[in-house]
C-alpha cells in the first residue's frame, strides 16, 4: 500500500469514527421520559434504558472528538507547522465557535418573544442586550453543547506547552502519569477540563510517538486487543458507577475509544457517503433540533409509554436528516455562508 492510499484509507476511517460519535452526541442530549410521562410508572425504566444508552455508550463520544482532534494536530509536528495548524483551527474552530454563539442568541432572543415558541423556549424574555451577546458568545450560554469547542480552544493555544511536554518519548510518559496522579488524588485544573486534558494529551503523545500503532494495517492481533480494551471499559464503566469513582469513567471512555480504533479495519470500510461529512454541522445544530422535537411532541400530549422511547431511538436519524437537508441547502445557495457555519469544511 503506497502512502497515499495509507493516508486516503487513514482520512476516511476519520470520517467514520466522527460521524458515529456525532450520532452518539445526539442520544446525549436527547433524554425525554419525564417530559413526555411525568409521574406515569413507565417512566423510570423508559429513562432507565435512555440513560444507558445516553450515558454509557454516548458518553465515549466527546472523549472521542477531543482524541481525533488531538491526534490530527500532532501528527507530524514540529514547530514549524505551529502557525499554519493555529491557522487552520481559527478557521475551523474558533469562527464557527463566535459564530454559533452569536445566532443560537439571537435565536433565543427573537423565539422568546414569540407566544407559542416562547413557551418551547421556557427561559422567559432574553435581554437583547450588547452585554448580554458577548457573555452567550464567549460562555455559550444559549450553545451548550460548545463547552467541547471551549475546551479543545483552550487546548489549541497551549499546544506549545503539551508540545514541549510530550516531543520527548519518556517525558510524555511522565506528564500523562503526573495528570492520572493529579485525576487519582481528586485534583481539578482553573477553567480546564483535566479529563478533557487527559483524553488529549494521550492522542497526542500517539500522533507525536505512535503514529505506526495508529495507522499501520489492520491485523487480527490488533482486533484481539481492541476487543479486551473494549471489555476493560465495560468493566471500569460498572465500577466507576458503583463506586462513583471519577478516573475509573474517564479510563472506561478512553479504552473504550481506543479499542473501537483498533477493532475497525480501515480497508473494509467503504468510502463515506456525502452526508458524512457534514458532522460538525450536525453537532452545533443537533441540541436546538432534539429540544424542538421533544418539546413540540411533549406539547401534542402523546403520553403512550413506547413513544418517548422510540423517539429517543430515533432521535440521531431525525436530526441526521435535518442537518443534512438544511446543510445542502446552505452550502448549494449560500455557500459562503455554509463555509463559515461548518468552518471551511
Amino acid at each position: 500500500m503506497d502512502n497515499n492510499q495509507g493516508d486516503s484509507l487513514f482520512r476516511n476511517k476519520i470520517t467514520w469514527f466522527t460521524f458515529a460519535f456525532s450520532l452518539l452526541v445526539v442520544w446525549v442530549h436527547s433524554y425525554n421520559a419525564e417530559l413526555f410521562l411525568g409521574g406515569m410508572p413507565q417512566k423510570n425504566r423508559i429513562n432507565q434504558i435512555e440513560r444507558w444508552l445516553g450515558d454509557g455508550i454516548g458518553q465515549i463520544a466527546v472523549p472521542g472528538f477531543f482524541m481525533i482532534s488531538a491526534y490530527l494536530f500532532y501528527r507530524n509536528f514540529s514547530w514549524e507547522k505551529l502557525w499554519p495548524k493555529w491557522n487552520s483551527r481559527i478557521r475551523s474552530i474558533l469562527v464557527p465557535f463566535v459564530v454559533w454563539n452569536f445566532l443560537f442568541y439571537l435565536g433565543y432572543v427573537t423565539g422568546s418573544r414569540l407566544p407559542w415558541l416562547g413557551a418551547v423556549v421556557g427561559k422567559g424574555v432574553i435581554p437583547f442586550r450588547f452585554d448580554a451577546m458577548i457573555d452567550a458568545i464567549l460562555h455559550y450560554t444559549y450553545n451548550y453543547v460548545f463547552w467541547y469547542l471551549y475546551q479543545l480552544l483552550l487546548l489549541i493555544v497551549l499546544a506549545p506547552v503539551l508540545y514541549l511536554c510530550l516531543k520527548n518519548y519518556y517525558a510524555g510518559i511522565v506528564f500523562q502519569l503526573v495528570l492520572w496522579a493529579f485525576l487519582l488524588r481528586g485534583g481539578g485544573l482553573p477553567i480546564l477540563n483535566l479529563d478533557a486534558l487527559i483524553y488529549y494529551s494521550f492522542a497526542a503523545f500517539l500522533g507525536l510517538h505512535g503514529k505506526r500503532a495508529v495507522e499501520e494495517r489492520w491485523s487480527p492481533r490488533q482486533a484481539v486487543i481492541g476487543l479486551a480494551a473494549v471489555g476493560l471499559s465495560a468493566v471500569y464503566y460498572y465500577l466507576g458507577l458503583r463506586l462513583a469513582y471519577l478516573p475509573l469513567l474517564v479510563l472506561c471512555r478512553m479504552l473504550a475509544v481506543t479499542g473501537l480504533w483498533l477493532m475497525v479495519p480501515k480497508q473494509k470500510l467503504p468510502r463515506p457517503k456525502v452526508w458524512m461529512n457534514y458532522n460538525f454541522f450536525l453537532y452545533a445544530t443537533h441540541f436546538a433540533f432534539v429540544r424542538l422535537i421533544n418539546k413540540v411532541g411533549a406539547r401534542l400530549g402523546c403520553t403512550l409509554p413506547v413513544f418517548p422511547l422510540v423517539l429517543y431511538l430515533l432521535m440521531p436519524v431525525l436530526v441526521l436528516i435535518i442537518s443534512y437537508w438544511l446543510g445542502n441547502f446552505l452550502r448549494r445557495f449560500l455557500p459562503r455562508t455554509w463555509q463559515l457555519l461548518n468552518g471551511g469544511r
